[in-house]
């Protein structure tokens, strides 16, 4: 498990920005349980775990300017 700042990938961050909303909601209306919260766990308790903790331990570069 890793502790302490995240290294930024630019080519992830530009894409999470730019994905659309018509996309998001094409989605919505096709996958019931799309964006709907605590699915993950229910999906793959392991990497909602994993996930968990990691958000906890490490922070963002972008973080320390907010």
């Amino acid at each position: 498990m890793r502790f302490g700042p995240r290294r930024p990938n630019l080519k992830i961050m530009l894409r999470a920005r730019t994905t659309g909303r018509l996309k998001r909601s094409i989605k919505r209306a096709v996958i019931p349980w799309y964006g709907k919260k605590g699915v993950g766990w229910v999906k793959n308790p392991k990497r909602a775990l994993y996930n968990k903790i990691y958000r906890k331990t490490t922070f963002s570069i972008w973080d320390i300017f907010k």
